[in-house]
């Protein structure tokens, strides 16, 4: 990380601590937009005296960051990415991604340069995606890459409904240690998703649509899952599956928004049921040399991508509800 970089994410950080702890004592964030702006405010905190003054020693020490941050702001070019976290409805400390991209390297153009579209593989040996795929940052689709795999019968809603049920603490492992992705849904957590009604749940008319992913660090949840998927088998033998499992859930429409995953590893996404469209974007550097591409994951396929160097999209097509499941690997 070069000094700019790491004096945007020290102030930033700086100021995302304030806006967090303001919050919890109340303060609105238009209220805190306004303070930081320097502008006179009135709070009225409805708490006890003592509750009070550290809610203004708080007002003070944002007002006073702004002063400071609005002078670095100016001297390190800050000014756009100020203005985006303090007006947006969530602060970088809730959501690192915006932090991480300021300090991420610069990807190597090499790794897309004259790549028109996404290699598809059938029946690939270790040797050859050793070579071309496994470290390279090319994306590769692989065909019919699930083949004698349970999950590929096993996995549904229902399954993963009765598998969390059914282990205790597995749910709360989710919501306290892994990471829960609502999208466009209302759900906070994934009990919400797994008590949703059968109607919602089987995508009857007039119900909302809905599409969520989840990581899952749950030992007793993670040797369930494995007994019904492998180690894809072209992944060399020496190579190490993270302990997470990372699935994805939902109907027809948009899935992830587009963004980079700081994972720091590449990863390998199977297509359990259902077909998902996936759209890779080069990262900004690259733009001149690389070409985006979009490429459909059918039932059984299993796609390969370093998805910290790729930005990445998805979409679900009509028809049966999307299940994926993949983890990274090193």
């Amino acid at each position: 990380m070069d000094a700019k970089s790491e004096v945007k994410v020290r102030l930033l950080n700086k100021f995302c601590e304030l806006h967090k702890e303001a919050r919890k004592k109340g303060l609105d964030k238009e209220v805190i937009h306004a303070i930081f702006q320097g502008k006179i405010v009135r709070v009225e905190t409805g708490m006890d005296p003592w509750m009070t003054r550290l809610t203004w020693c708080l007002v003070i020490m944002i007002a006073l960051l702004g002063t400071i941050l609005g002078i670095l702001a100016h001297q390190y070019d800050l000014k756009e990415e100020m203005t985006m976290l303090v007006r947006g409805s969530r602060c970088a400390v809730d959501n690192n991604g915006f932090m991480m991209e300021i300090a991420r390297p610069k990807t190597n153009c090499q790794i897309c340069e004259n790549l028109l579209s996404v290699p598809i593989e059938t029946n690939i040996s270790t040797e050859k995606f050793l070579q071309k795929y496994a470290y390279t940052a090319v994306p590769v689709l692989v065909k019919d890459a699930t083949q004698h795999w349970t999950a590929m019968e096993t996995f549904s809603f229902r399954f993963f409904r009765d598998l969390y049920k059914s282990i205790n603490g597995s749910l709360n492992a989710v919501e306290e240690d892994c990471q829960f992705f609502p999208y466009k849904t209302e759900f906070e957590t994934l009990e919400e998703v797994l008590n949703m009604t059968e109607d919602r749940a089987d995508f009857r008319d007039g119900e909302k649509l809905w599409y969520v992913g989840w990581s899952n660090c749950h030992p007793g949840v993670a040797s369930v899952l494995r007994e019904h998927y492998q180690k894809p088998y072209f992944l060399p033998n020496d190579t190490e599956s993270s302990a997470l499992d990372w699935i994805f859930m939902g109907g027809t429409g948009l899935g992830a928004f587009i963004h980079l995953d700081y994972v720091q590893r590449p990863s390998w996404q199977a297509q359990i049921s259902g077909e998902k469209t996936w759209s890779l974007i080069p990262t900004p550097e690259c733009e001149h040399v690389c070409h985006s591409m979009n490429v459909t994951v059918q039932k059984g396929d299993i796609i390969v991508v370093d998805t910290n160097q790729w930005y990445h999209a998805t979409y679900i097509h009509p028809g049966e509800i999307s299940i994926t499941i993949g983890s990274e690997y090193d």
